[in-house]
């Protein structure tokens, strides 16, 4: 190595630049001593040796001395770094003082010991309880990489496909045959047969970041059984309705149909034996027709079409439906421009339906019927407002076919639900506070 270089190197590290510090700080008084020492000839020779390597020991002793004080501390330093970088956060340094400054550094240095070690210890704890959830819920998860390769999986998703973690972990979502799922919609609901179960599948994907690169998480759920029991439940609900109906409209039309047949068989007849038979005719004539119009409502609930979206002025809509109700003027108090992405044709019956609603109860306690709409974040929200007596049983009021309403058919409030929420809003009624009467709260994305 070149010798200036050498030298260079060996002034280039902090040791040794206070060593040299050290060294030149008493440098002058040595030369001063030596100067004294040796002028003249006061001092004999031994005397001048003797002195000579006592100031030099001192000198050299003292600045070797410094040179360790600033050292040391600072190699504990390191070690503790070092320490803290190894994941080792139980060591603590020495000398921890508030009146001095490697002490308030040493304090400092604890401190963040402690902090790292109590985060560590949450950090880990939460893992653990991560790794618990993933591994006991029925829930099938995977985790992909940017190349879509498996980084994480769960029990549930071995038993989905029917191998272990150790024979899916680093396989791509091709090989794995999830590849559609990761370049679909971000939530559907599929019917699909995996290696290790068939059925009902709710898929959801969602995106994040690990160590800066993006990872894509995928949960598949079985909605089989959930299907099944909320299918059971609906067809009996649906099976309870339609016997009820039925049975209302069959069982006068069997009696009647008896009592008729009682008539004709008797000898002889009696002399207003035909009026009998026209009215009963006309009593099976008119159930037979309620059964009727009961089927046709039924065959609408159960053939709504998906809603045509398109821009709809909300403004222009409300006033449509408020002018077509004659029977009790509908005040339409106007509030913001709003555009929204929707059916009109299906939006404008719902409007129809909860107007109609409206006009019917507030016509029993002549009060007034009012329309206004607001924006409430992202959401649009319509409100129909009544003054009439309010609402009695609110537990049955979307269950179809249920009706207040002699005549009713009990399928308008069911139909506008159906269709505020396919198009992604709800719809719910409930009596006013301010006064009496009724509030229907439609609320449509915007």
């Amino acid at each position: 190595m070149n010798p200036f270089r050498r030298i260079s190197y060996w002034f280039a590290s902090h040791e040794n630049r206070v060593l040299y510090a050290s060294l030149m700080a008493g440098s002058m008084a040595v030369v001063f001593s030596m100067v004294v020492l040796w002028s003249g000839d006061t001092f004999s020779a031994k005397v001048r040796w003797t002195m000579t390597v006592l100031i030099m020991g001192f000198w050299l002793g003292f600045a070797f001395s410094a040179r360790e004080r600033v050292v040391s501390p600072l190699r504990t330093l390191a070690n503790l770094l070092e320490a803290m970088h190894e994941g080792d956060y139980s060591i603590r340094g020495r000398g921890a003082r508030q009146d001095d400054a490697l002490g308030e550094v040493m304090i400092q240095l604890n401190a963040i010991g402690t902090t790292l070690r109590a985060q560590r210890l949450g950090a880990v704890e939460a893992t653990a309880l991560l790794t618990k959830v993933m591994e006991e819920i029925e829930v099938a998860l995977f985790t992909f990489d940017d190349q879509e390769r498996l980084k994480l999986v769960n029990r549930a998703a071995e038993r989905l496909l029917a191998l272990p973690a150790a024979r899916l972990l680093g396989r791509t979502a091709t090989e794995l045959g999830l590849d559609e799922f990761l370049h679909s919609e971000a939530s559907e609901t599929i019917a699909r047969s995996f290696p290790g179960s068939a059925g009902r599948w709710g898929i959801r994907r969602t995106s994040f970041r690990e160590s800066g690169l993006p990872h894509t998480l995928l949960v598949v759920a079985d909605l089989t059984r959930a299907l099944r029991e909320e299918e059971l439940q609906a067809w009996q609900r649906l099976v309870r309705v339609l016997g009820h109906e039925l049975n209302n409209s069959l069982t006068p039309i069997k009696s009647i149909a008896g009592s008729l047949a009682q008539l004709l068989n008797r000898q002889p007849r009696a002399d207003d034996w035909e009026d009998d038979m026209k009215d009963g005719l006309s009593v099976i004539a008119s159930r037979s027709e309620s059964l009727s119009r009961f089927i046709g409502a039924y065959s609408r609930l159960a053939k709504l079409p998906r809603p045509v979206l398109a821009p709809v002025e909300l403004f222009r809509l409300i006033h449509r439906v408020a002018n077509l109700e004659t029977r009790v003027p509908v005040k339409v108090h106007n509030g913001p421009a709003i555009t929204l992405q929707a059916d009109a044709d299906q939006l404008e019956q719902m409007l129809i339906n909860l107007v109609r609603n409206a006009v019917d109860a507030s016509k029993e306690t002549g009060g007034g019927v009012s329309v206004t709409w607001e924006t409430e974040g992202l959401m649009a929200t319509v409100l129909v407002l009544d003054e009439g007596l309010g609402l009695s049983n609110t537990a049955n009021l979307f269950v179809p076919f249920f009706t207040t309403k002699p005549g009713g058919s009990g399928i308008g409030l069911v139909l506008s639900r159906q269709i505020a929420e396919a198009h992604g809003g709800t719809l719910t009624l409930a009596n006013r506070t301010d006064v009496r009467g009724c509030q229907a709260r439609l609320q449509l994305p915007l």
